[in-house]
């Protein structure tokens, strides 16, 4: 299963939101740095309501959602690359996840200290960017030097991958994540093998104040926020209030609903984390539907209908026949599987489709 990692400097809000969207309280959240030392960990089921209308529609006995892991790690402060607070530990810990969530604080308060004395979310961003790219060109440099003797006696892949290094170390030491280097495909799957920190997907995890979840437009800190992750590192931001996600994690359903009506707020920002997490691990879900159960299968950008059959067993991927397959959308408007048949929206598909996100699927196989 993959894992994104929650970070971000201490006293943000990390451990909250990890108990928000754990539903637990395995994570100590407190009014003091490093609170947290050792990585928590928690599987958490991905929202989705298409899963849910497809489960009324059946009336399926059992529904079962998507899920991935989430794991919240150690503050970083500056110097991290250096050894500095628990710095090697969150180096060690993050270069574990799949992703990164970084969660900035975006709300003055007085009763809540910041580890820096004053609240700066874009300044917090680049102080973690910084660190790992700091600890990506200490990495690079050395792997760079090891490689000089293969690449000198001819060795292909060394002299590969010795060309990627000498090409991001300069991007690296102008102050740029790897993930926004100008690679091709190539060059980009080579760079997987180097497992760089800042070439990990990364969302932003805007932590308001309950009073600003309602028009987080008026928000300069948000807006900041938004406008440097999208123009420096191609991300998302997602707005969220840890306290107010960790009083709803304690409600049933329908009063977390009532509750955020009263806020004057539609959805979760849990949710909405979750979700974005799940597309951001470049994951992608196709639904299985009837009486007894209703399913979202997890399978990654670019699946073939044989693979995407496979994530439900090996037998239905060795001995794939064909998929009969509707889009959830046509599913949802025409309301019934007979509708969309009726309508030749119900499709044949083989072994070269790429299943897409929100597929309704039905495989035929033989072994």
């Amino acid at each position: 299963m993959l894992k994104a990692g929650i970070v971000g400097l201490p006293n943000v809000g990390k451990s909250t939101l990890f108990n928000a969207v754990t539903r637990t309280h395995k994570a100590q959240a407190a009014n003091f740095p490093f609170c947290t030392i050792e990585p928590n960990t928690g599987i958490v089921t991905v929202p989705d309501g298409r899963l849910d209308w497809l489960s009324s529609m059946s009336q399926s006995e059992k529904t079962i959602y998507a899920a991935i892991e989430f794991v919240d790690i150690a503050g970083l402060v500056k110097g991290a690359s250096e050894g500095e607070g628990l710095g090697n530990q969150f180096l060690s810990h993050i270069r574990e996840v799949d992703a990164i969530v970084q969660v900035v604080r975006c709300f003055e308060s007085a009763d809540i200290h910041h580890v820096t004395g004053s609240v700066d979310p874009v300044r917090d961003i680049e102080i973690i960017a910084t660190e790992l790219i700091l600890a990506d060109l200490a990495s690079l440099k050395k792997r760079a030097d090891r490689l000089q003797k293969g690449a000198r006696a001819g060795d292909k892949a060394a002299k590969a991958e010795l060309a990627l290094a000498e090409k991001l170390i300069p991007h690296l030491d102008a102050g740029k994540p790897a993930l926004v280097a100008d690679l091709d495909d190539n060059e980009r799957i080579l760079m997987r093998e180097f497992f760089l920190l800042s070439a990990k997907p990364t969302i932003f995890a805007c932590n308001v104040a309950e009073g600003d979840l309602a028009d987080t437009a008026a928000n300069s800190f948000v807006a900041a926020v938004r406008d440097y992750a999208a123009s420096h590192m191609g991300a998302e931001a997602v707005i969220m209030s840890a306290q107010i996600e960790s009083e709803l994690a304690q409600l049933e359903p329908a009063e977390a609903a009532e509750f955020l009506e009263g806020l004057g707020v539609a959805d979760s920002g849990v949710s909405s984390l979750i979700r974005a997490a799940y597309h951001l691990l470049g994951l992608r879900t196709y639904f299985t539907t009837g009486p007894k159960e209703s399913r979202a299968w997890t399978i990654r950008i670019g699946d073939k209908a044989p693979a995407a059959a496979g994530v439900i067993h090996t037998d239905f991927e060795r001995g794939f026949i064909a998929a009969q397959t509707v889009s959830y959308e046509d599913l949802h408007r025409l309301g019934t599987e007979q509708k969309a048949k009726e309508a030749g929206r119900l499709r044949i598909e083989g072994k070269e489709y790429v299943v897409q996100d929100g597929d309704v699927m039905e495989f035929r196989f033989n072994v």
